[in-house]
Formats: structure tokens, C-alpha cells, sequence
């Protein structure tokens, strides 16, 4: 178990915020989790959620097409994990996993997508484009230029899909995957036909965003917070989370390419809106629904509207390396922020299968 200076060098934190942060932390049972090759993966700190509010220090780099934001902790050496946040939220839905993976001798780093927090396009004559494979090629890049050439990969929402998209295309980049909600890669095709009505329900603002309205909607900073705040409010029923805790992540929707970027994303999904030519190929072996070889734990919360029944047995066949399925009893959609613990224990356990 770490101790409360390697606990504050792990964060890059003076004893004095280390201390502000241990507050929150306690020990795990002794036990470790057995994992599936018969070793034991180290017990991660328990973390009460909202025991951290922001990241010390956030980085910019030039990569691909954008010059991303990220924040990063932990030793610049260690394993790494690149964390990956969904909509509408920001990398603020890792903000007390982060410090427990540092603590457990993690390289974290914690991307804005595109059009969220400081991330911005280089060129203003780039195509605002959110289709998947754009997204899932962001990273990559951001992996390029901070010479990472293997990660453990762990997201939620866009961030699952993301995650999975790069474990099948790119195994080798990928060394292990936490996808909440399992496999989430988009086939257009199949996305055309109906889901149950109480499926259709949850998804209002998918549709809403396909109208003129929504669009509007989303350009309009009043309308566009009181949207994304209603939707925290209803995905995540069991989460108390404060007002603070909404402001800190909705600050990144100020970014002037969110709505583009927010619209595109639905749009495509309901084959509304085009792609771009550039990324054909990379869909086309993606509407094959590819299977992801990589080791993977995926997590269902019981609350989270979108979690499909069968307790990830919908998904089960697209994972066919090593693999666990843990649903979160009492969790809503927000799986990092609602339940940092669990989430880091999966993290930490899927990289010693």
C-alpha cells in the first residue's frame, strides 16, 4: 500500500494538497482482486466521489488535426492510461480516478474530445466532423506525438466507443480496455431500425438535435446548459451530485466548436448528416462490427438509462480475449464520476489479466 509521500509525488502535489486529498481516500479490504490468470491485481483506494474537483495542471499539444487539451498525472515513466470521457460531460468525469491510478503508479492522461474544454481545430477551415472513426483517430494521434506506443484504454459514452474502436482497429496500440457499456461501435445501417419505445424515450435529444431546434438549442449558451444539465439530471437518478460539480464540466461547452461538433455527432449517427470521404475505409471495417481481441473489462450501471438487458450478454461475443463483466448497482450513467473507485479497480485489474 502507498504511503502519503509516494501518494503526493504520484500526483505531482505538495504535502499540503496531498493531504487535502487524503482526506477522502481510505484503505480496501486487504484483499486483492484474483484476476483471470491467477495473479492478483493491486486494491485500489477508496475514494468518497467529489473528493477532487479540478486536475493541478492541464497540458496543450499539437496532434493530428487539433491542438488538444489534456490533463495528466503520475509518475511520466509508468504504465499509461488515457482516459476518455462521453457527452455531455468533460474530463472532469475522472477527476478522483485519475489521483487513484497515479497513486497506483499510472501515467494518466485525460484528452478533451474535439469541440469540448481547450481543445481546439488548428486549421479554421477544417470540416467540424464527429463521426466515430474521426474521434477515435484523434487519439491515436495524441498517442503519436507523446510517443505512446501502448495504452490501457478506459471510457464511458463517446469515450466507449472510442476506446473500442482503437482496441479493434488498432490491438497493438491497446494493451487493455474498460468500456462502460460494452461494445458501443456504431453500425449506420443497423442504427436505422427502430429500438423498443422505452429505449426510443431516453434517447429524446438524439432527435431533438436532428431538428433546426436543437440545433439552435445548442448554439444558445441559456439553452444549452439548462439541455445538459437535464440530461445529467436524468441519466445519472441516484447521483447527488451539486451544482459546482455541473459548472466545472459545463465551463468546457463553451468552446466555440461544441454545437458543431455536439450536432454532427447525433446527426451522423442517424445517417442525417455525411462524413467525410478521408475516413470510408476505416467505417467500412467498422460496419463489420469488428471484434475486440484485447483484454477488456466492461462495466453496466443499474441506473444508466442506455444499459442494454441481458447483463452484457447482448455484447458478449464482440470481446474474445480475456474478459470480465461487473454491472454497478445503484450507479447512473456517469460511471468515473458517480463510482471512481470501481472504475479504477476495473482499470487496475484489467491491466494484470
Amino acid at each position: 500500500m502507498i504511503n502519503r509521500r509516494t501518494f503526493s509525488k504520484a500526483l505531482g502535489l505538495g504535502t499540503g494538497a496531498a493531504a487535502a486529498s487524503l482526506a477522502g481516500l481510505q484503505s480496501l479490504p486487504t484483499a486483492s482482486a484474483a484476476t483471470q490468470n491467477g495473479t492478483t491485481a493491486p486494491t485500489a483506494l477508496t475514494v468518497t466521489p467529489g473528493t477532487h474537483t479540478s486536475f493541478a495542471m492541464l497540458k496543450q499539444i499539437k496532434a493530428g488535426l487539433l491542438d488538444i487539451g489534456y490533463a495528466e498525472l503520475g509518475p511520466a515513466h509508468g504504465p499509461v492510461v488515457i482516459c476518455l470521457h462521453g457527452w455531455p460531460y468533460d474530463i472532469h468525469s475522472f477527476v478522483d480516478v485519475a489521483p487513484l491510478l497515479a497513486a497506483e503508479g499510472y501515467r494518466v492522461i485525460v484528452p478533451y474530445l474535439r469541440g469540448h474544454g481547450t481543445t481546439r481545430f488548428l486549421s479554421s477551415r477544417t470540416f467540424r466532423n464527429a463521426q466515430q472513426s474521426a474521434i477515435a483517430l484523434d487519439i491515436i494521434a495524441l498517442m503519436d506525438v507523446l510517443k505512446i506506443e501502448k495504452a490501457v484504454l478506459a471510457g464511458f459514452d463517446w469515450g466507449s466507443r472510442t476506446a473500442d474502436i482503437i482496441a479493434a482497429l488498432r490491438p497493438e496500440r491497446v494493451k487493455a480496455l474498460v468500456s462502460v457499456s460494452g461494445y458501443l461501435i456504431t453500425n449506420l445501417e443497423a442504427n436505422k431500425q427502430p429500438l423498443p419505445p422505452k429505449a426510443e424515450y431516453a434517447w429524446w435529444y438524439q432527435y431533438y438535435f436532428a431538428t433546426e431546434r436543437g440545433r439552435l438549442a445548442m448554439e444558445d449558451k441559456t439553452k444549452r446548459h439548462d439541455l445538459t444539465r437535464l440530461v445529467w439530471d436524468t441519466v445519472s437518478p441516484t447521483w447527488g451530485f451539486d451544482d459546482a460539480t455541473f459548472e466545472r464540466t459545463a465551463a468546457a461547452f463553451e468552446n466555440p466548436d461544441y454545437a458543431d461538433i455536439v450536432i454532427h455527432n447525433y446527426r451522423w449517427r442517424l445517417s442525417l448528416a455525411d462524413g467525410e470521404r478521408r475516413y470510408d475505409r476505416f467505417e467500412k471495417q467498422l460496419a463489420a462490427r469488428p471484434v475486440i481481441a484485447v483484454p477488456a473489462i466492461t462495466l453496466d450501471a443499474e441506473h444508466d438509462p442506455f444499459t442494454a438487458p441481458g447483463d452484457g450478454s447482448s455484447y458478449r461475443d464482440r470481446f474474445t480475449g480475456k474478459y470480465d463483466h461487473r454491472t454497478l448497482k445503484g450507479i447512473g450513467h456517469n460511471v468515473p464520476q458517480e463510482a471512481p473507485t470501481a472504475f479504477a479497480q476495473a482499470v487496475i485489474d484489467v491491466d494484470h489479466f
